[in-house]
């Protein structure tokens, strides 16, 4: 092979193949002497969609093409960052962060009711424990079915009147080109996003100067230090990116804020913080803050971190 190819490996979900297709046309742009040739890869989380006890477990959506880059058989892993663990894998960095699409969670409907007008008992789809958490805090009258799939899966499953409402990621939305379809964008203040939700993560070897010099291009600086913040926050409160964790940080000249938030799993009970400090301590200042929570409310935090999924959830 060429020396002046290189293979990407991604998902085979439509949302996947749409947003590496984007990071490759920019690095095509960026280097048009290189090949990029791409090669889908099936992970254990797109081979397991209905079973719900593997979305426990971290790294579910990425393994695969991580040791497939670990076997030399692809030179670049492309992935949603949230799905990422906080430890990246033995022999692997993650060489660029991409600039963020909109880090919040959209709410659909095909009425176009909002979310503080829809109807008591209506039911909204969603398969992530920490928006059915945030959906029952502020709105207990509401109920949650498990809805389970890819975007466009759920989206189908919405039209079809399986479920009154459904919340996702607006950044998944907006890349499929379905923009127009949400209702709202739900506010921070509501729903704390998913740590890194709406970032990208390109995955390279350790040592890979060829690599490590393309993929640099396509790193956010502001963006990078968010989410450094943010996977230090999960990392250091002990959760994945299954449990009921929101995180979102910003930065404002050389100053990083960051707010991190622990829901109990029944939505009866949460804790939110905020704390900021330099951008280049944005690792510490989630560990920071982790700490804080944990020293103060953390037997409640352990707890809710292992707290079962709510009996009232529909299935």
């Amino acid at each position: 092979m060429r020396e002046t190819t290189i293979i990407v490996g991604a998902r085979k979900s439509q949302l996947s193949l749409t947003q590496t297709n984007q990071v490759i046309a920019f690095l095509k742009r960026a280097f048009p002497d290189f090949i990029f040739e791409l090669r889908t890869i099936s992970t254990a989380g797109d081979r397991s969609m209905d079973h719900a006890a593997l979305f426990n477990h971290q790294g579910i959506f990425v393994k695969e093409i991580e040791e497939a880059l670990l076997k030399g058989e692809v030179d670049l892993g492309i992935h949603s960052l949230k799905d990422m663990p906080c430890d990246i894998q033995s022999g692997l960095e993650l060489g660029a962060v991409g600039e963020r699409e909109d880090p919040r969670d959209a709410f659909l409907t095909t009425s176009g009711v909002t979310f503080k007008e829809l109807h008591a008992g209506a039911r909204i789809g969603t398969s992530s424990v920490r928006r059915r958490a945030q959906v029952l805090f502020t709105r207990p009258d509401l109920g949650i079915s498990e809805m389970r799939g890819n975007v466009d899966t759920r989206l189908r499953k919405l039209r079809a009147g399986e479920v009154d409402a459904l919340i996702i990621a607006s950044a998944g939305v907006v890349r499929l080109g379905q923009e127009a379809l949400i209702t709202e964008r739900m506010p921070v203040e509501v729903m704390l996003p998913a740590p890194c939700q709406g970032a990208l993560g390109l995955e390279i070897r350790n040592g890979d100067g060829r690599l490590a010099a393309i993929v640099k291009k396509f790193d956010h600086a502001l963006t990078r230090a968010a989410v450094t913040a943010e996977r230090s926050f999960l990392k250091n409160l002990g959760g994945g990116c299954s449990l009921p964790v929101g995180a979102l940080a910003h930065v404002n000249s050389d100053v990083l804020t960051l707010t991190g938030q622990v829901v109990d799993p029944d939505g009866k009970r949460q804790v939110k913080r905020v704390l900021n400090g330099p951008v280049e301590d944005a690792a510490a200042i989630g560990k920071r803050l982790a700490l804080d929570l944990l020293s103060s409310d953390g037997a409640w935090i352990r707890v809710a971190l292992k707290s079962p999924f709510p009996k009232r959830m529909e299935g």
